[in-house]
């Protein structure tokens, strides 16, 4: 959910719109109230309203198609479908399609699997039951729905909801094409239209096992490989299925069959995943606790929004969560000698000590100044974070005087065909920690501060960036762009250095990374584009860099960048190839080398994995005994590499992963004799799985040699919890509900920091003597590194998400800066007094398409770098 854009309309019908619930590729669907019924029984009551989008409105053959998949779904309205209670009176055409529904608290697949990972199997059977017994309908009229997606179905309380009843309302991609022409892409196929065949009801059934596997497992089956491929594997491949529980299995096996001929119908599907003595899954849905959470936070959200409590105003709320005309409480910046509400710091002894590790002397931590400019927060419990009025205006920066060019938009498509490119991720500081009061800047020895998946950093796909840095501090422009920043109002994001527009003719950036401030390299599917961090102006773009996954500097002229078959040195000035190094003879006796992924970097040292095919000779036969065969074995390393001297540093064998294929590592912390690491949940075995019970394993390398020192589950850690670590033998991690430090190797718990019921914490960020978190209530906060005493904690005031917001230091250590999908604040690191909030428009021709990209956020000197999907804006920061 998030608030209306420039664009958005504020009535449709007898509707005032209130706020944006979620938009896909054909429509955008908005959180309303009906005006017209002030002082009836449907007073108050909120709706939904899908409006289409206008620039494909425009187009008959989409209206058509509209309006028939709004009749469908009005004429399955029942137990998963809701009722229509409103459309356009005529389907005049200069009218926008419309339908209105009555609002039910619930979250789409999609959200549901990324706040509690594989549901339940009781919970998967009866969202299958309910989806099946809708399509039994349809395949009665002899229809075809080919409206199934993880984003279109929705989990509510009382059991599922379908949204979509079409192939418009499912497609991953809807555009006008010339002639009037409508063109459709559907996020899932099957066998039968791979071949160009039409889609019957079989196919329906094909779409529920992929959607089934999806909720069992949290990976959708035959998405892992190229996406070249996708289509060979779903005609061809048969699922991977071993993770799906074993009662669920054969069903699904059988609804994925090849053959339409041997797919069960819909009403057999239904029957077999019908929970016994279960007429209706109202009282025995049984959510986790994570997703009753999140549903009433949402209806706390649409409550106040919509303003259906009683004496409740939409949009009269104050920062601190109450009506604008009731009197706040005194507040206070000082966080209670037991830690915050919710946020108990314990901590535990030492590996080397019996004694607790004492907290800090109540004199020794200095009282923050008042804080005016945030709301002040005691016991959050499951309080919603209210919206602050002050703060959320959308900040337009004067450069932005016309339209940007729209990427093409998309909506949900299923998982992706197997793991995207990411780049390197950031080292981690070995020096020792400043003093406890200080703000020290995050360690820069890589000057590489890109981030991996689920930490902060410019991460949204494959490619990368970096920023090299120069002897003097100066850039190659003798003119850099002049600082107008100007004096900034409490609460307003201050005006960006400059503003760059990534070209719409080419594909958006897929990752970056910054460190000094010299040059910005983006690396995208097309190839790398050299940016002056000081200007903004586009210096030079390399076509031999295409699709390049990660980058950082090699020396003072050059840059490397790993690509998908070599890695390259560019030249900083002009981004022409100084070097390239193929990945088959990168390094010596392993002939055929194929590259995974990079895990990290420290200095001019990059770690990664690959893997080659070798040939195991069979044993000589026996007497009067046929030969045996020969066979093809997979070999797997962890490759450390001088980008500097472009030499192989050494090379440790390491269990093959998911593939068979080299495993893909996470480089987790950095210290001066060793690394720690951590495998990504998707390319572990189906075998690794279940010998791990759902913790993570973590593995130690020794930097000088290779050589594995250790590998140990730590505490309660999951495979894709959030974690980072210290470099100096401590690792931060979410475990359950709570943030853990834990003491490697043994593996020991330091402290613990009590969290929320069912909202993890995310992945924090080390800065000195403070680690800095993040909450997916959207808090953010800093405790003492040593013992997990709280420093400070403070709300975003951000609709709640999904995900925590991705947190980021200032090179400085003076700003803390918080991104998520609706904006980015800005805090004093030392005291959390909030700076600053922003918020960009999107795309602002209103027939672009909606910008669903979170904000990423870099650091690079005293400027923070903002990107929403081909925008990036240069913030001044302390």
């Amino acid at each position: 959910m998030e608030a209306l854009r420039q664009d958005d309309p504020r009535r449709i019908g007898p509707y005032a719109l209130r706020a944006r619930l979620r938009a896909t590729a054909s429509a955008v669907r908005y959180l309303a109230h009906d005006t017209s019924a002030e002082g009836s029984e449907a007073a108050g009551h909120p709706v939904v309203v899908t409006a289409a989008r206008p620039e494909l409105a425009a187009l008959p053959a989409f209206r058509r198609r509209f309006l028939a998949e709004a009749r469908t779904a009005e004429l399955l309205a029942g137990p998963w479908v809701e009722p229509r209670l409103g459309a356009p009176a005529d389907d005049g055409d200069d009218e926008l399609p419309w339908t209105a529904n009555p609002y039910v608290a619930a979250l789409t697949l999609t959200e549901a699997i990324g706040i509690v990972g594989p549901l339940p199997e009781r919970i998967v059977r009866i969202l299958g039951a309910g989806i099946a017994e809708t399509l039994s309908r349809v395949h009665a009229t002899g229809a075809v729905l080919q409206g199934l997606t993880p984003g279109t179905v929705l989990l509510a309380e009382d059991g599922p909801r379908l949204t979509a009843f079409g192939p418009l309302g499912a497609a991953a991609d809807a555009e006008a094409r010339p002639g009037g022409q409508l063109s459709v892409r559907l996020g899932y196929l099957t066998p039968e239209q791979v071949a160009g065949e039409e889609p019957g009801p079989a196919s329906d059934l094909f779409v529920l096992g992929l959607l089934l596997a999806y909720a069992a497992t949290g990976t959708t089956p035959l998405a892992d490989g190229p996406a070249a491929g996708a289509a060979e594997r779903i005609a061809r491949t048969e699922p991977e299925l071993d993770a799906v529980p074993e009662k669920l299995r054969d069903l699904i096996a059988r609804c994925l069959a090849k053959d339409p001929a041997e797919r069960p119908d819909a009403g057999t599907v239904a029957a077999e995943l019908a929970p016994e003595k279960t007429t209706g899954p109202a009282e025995s849905l049984r959510l986790p606790v994570a997703l009753t959470t999140a549903l009433e936070e949402q209806r706390l959200r649409v409550r106040s929004l919509t303003g259906s409590e009683p004496g409740a105003q939409p949009g009269s709320l104050t920062g601190s969560g109450r009506p604008s005309h009731e009197p706040a409480e005194d507040p206070s910046d000082t966080v209670p000698a037991d830690g915050p509400s919710g946020a108990t710091a314990v901590t535990a002894p030492s590996a080397s000590d019996d004694t607790p590790v004492p907290s800090p002397a109540p004199h020794s931590t200095p009282t923050p100044s008042p804080d005016t400019r945030t709301t002040q927060l005691g016991d959050v419990g499951r309080h919603v974070p209210r919206t602050d009025r002050p703060t959320a205006q959308l900040s337009v920066p004067r450069e932005l005087t016309a339209a940007p060019a729209p990427a093409a938009g998309t909506a949900f498509a299923p998982a992706p065909p197997g793991p995207l490119p990411v780049p390197v991720p950031p080292p981690v500081s070995s020096s020792p920690p400043p003093a406890p009061l200080s703000s020290p800047a995050p360690d820069r020895r890589g000057l590489f501060i890109g981030l991996a998946a689920g930490a902060a950093g410019l991460v949204i796909g494959g490619g990368g960036a970096f920023a090299l840095a120069s002897g003097d501090g100066t850039a190659d422009d003798p003119k850099p762009a002049p600082d107008e920043s100007g004096p900034v109002v409490a609460g307003l994001a201050p005006r960006p250095r400059w503003v760059y527009r990534h070209p719409a003719a080419e594909p958006p950036p897929l990752t970056a990374a910054l460190g000094n401030d010299r040059l910005l390299v983006l690396t995208a599917a097309n190839g790398a584009t050299g940016v002056d961090l000081r200007t903004g102006r586009r210096l030079w773009a390399s076509p031999d860099a295409a699709g390049g996954r990660a980058a950082l500097p090699a020396g003072e002229d050059l840059c490397f960048v790993a690509g998908p078959g070599a890695f390259l040195w560019l030249s900083a000035k002009d981004g022409k190839v100084a070097h390239r190094e193929n990945h088959t003879a990168l390094v010596p006796g392993v002939p055929d080398l194929v590259v995974s992924e990079t895990v990290g970097a420290d200095g001019a040292v990059i770690w990664f994995t690959g893997s080659h095919t070798v040939t195991v000779k069979a044993p000589p036969p026996k007497k009067g005994k046929k030969p045996g065969k020969d066979t093809q074995v997979v070999k797997a390393y962890l490759f450390a590499y001088d980008v500097l001297r472009r030499k192989e540093l050494w090379r440790a064998q390491v269990p093959v992963g998911r593939g068979p294929a080299a495993p893909v590592y996470r480089l987790v912390a950095c210290g001066e004799k060793d690394i720690v690491l951590r495998q990504t949940p998707a390319t572990l075995t189906p075998a690794d799985l279940a010998a791990a019970k759902g913790k993570a394993i973590f593995r130690s390398f020794d930097r000088t040699t290779g050589k594995q020192l250790w590998a140990r589950a730590v505490g309660t850690v999951a495979t894709d919890g959030a974690v980072t670590g210290d470099g100096q033998g401590l690792l931060y991690a979410a475990a359950g509900d709570d943030l853990q430090a834990f003491e490697t190797p043994t593996g020991k718990p330091k402290w613990i920091l009590n969290g929320t019921t069912g909202l993890p914490y995310g992945t924090p960020v080390v800065g000195g003597a403070l680690l800095y978190t993040t909450h997916r209530n959207q808090e953010v906060g800093a405790v003492e590194r040593a013992t997990g005493q709280a420093r400070w904690r403070r709300s975003t005031e951000a609709a709640p998400g999904a995900t925590a917001p991705a947190v980021t230091l200032s090179t400085t250590g003076r700003t803390l800066l918080a991104a998520d999908g609706s904006q980015v604040t800005a805090f004093a690191a030392q005291d959390g007094r909030r700076l600053w909030k922003f918020q960009d428009i999107g795309a602002q021709d209103p027939k672009g398409p909606t910008v669903t990209t979170p904000y990423r956020v870099l650091a690079a000197g005293r400027t923070a770098v903002v990107q929403r999907e081909r925008i990036f804006y240069a913030f001044p920061v302390a």
